[in-house]
């Protein structure tokens, strides 16, 4: 299977782009989490361009949020009662970026990722147009980053840790290193969605300061 063609004179069109990763997602047999006592969340995987680049948006959350502050973060929360994890995905990025997207927009899901912090992360993904105007939330933005689709296909780092017997996740982007979960999730992507494999992730583990 080729993968999708994200830069360069052959770039896909939007069009292009967004059948395939429906038709990606569509022929990925996402795996579900059960809660087990711990908190449902989503995060969402925004699809948008700019300038003509296809991407995604990444966070970077203020230094004095009570939870996982300072983090590197894909726009999400805990889902609320009466949502379902589309629902609570998009909400979020209405929140968090001002972007509002429609529901026929979700395109797919990846698979859950159960935090050390006791929270299960449903991932979804959906199409966010391109040139999109962004009013990030100063409570809940810090930093907003645009990343290529190409940046995405970057190799990671893995790191054994003594707490831990599983390998910590590193993906290097925006000058830093992106770790699990948000690390795990948009190494999923890459994978799933731009390279069409298969790739499992709930193996990778965190730093042991996102474990709180």
């Amino acid at each position: 299977m080729s993968g999708i063609t994200t830069t360069g004179a052959g770039q896909d069109s939007p069009e292009e782009l967004r059948a395939s990763i429906v038709r990606r997602l569509d022929e990925f047999d996402h795996t579900t989490a059960p809660l087990d006592g711990a908190r449902g969340a989503a995060v969402v995987i925004a699809v948008t361009s700019r300038n003509g680049e296809h991407g995604i948006w990444l966070t970077k959350r203020p230094s004095k949020m009570r939870e996982h502050p300072g983090q590197f973060a894909l726009p999400g929360g805990r889902i609320e009662p009466g949502e379902d994890y589309a629902t609570a995905a998009l909400r979020e990025l209405h929140e968090e970026l001002g972007v509002k997207v429609d529901r026929a927009d979700v395109l797919g899901r990846l698979d859950d990722y159960v935090t050390r912090s006791g929270y299960v992360i449903t991932p979804i993904v959906c199409w966010a147009g391109p040139d999109r105007e962004t009013t990030p939330n100063p409570g809940e933005v810090a930093q907003l980053f645009f990343i290529p689709m190409a940046d995405l296909r970057v190799t990671p780092r893995f790191i054994d840790i003594p707490e831990s017997e599983r390998p910590v996740i590193q993906m290097p982007l925006v000058g830093s290193l992106i770790h699990a979960p948000t690390g795990a999730v948009m190494y999923q992507f890459a994978e799933v969605v731009l390279g069409g494999r298969a790739t499992r992730v709930a193996e990778f583990e965190q730093p042991v300061f996102a474990w709180r």
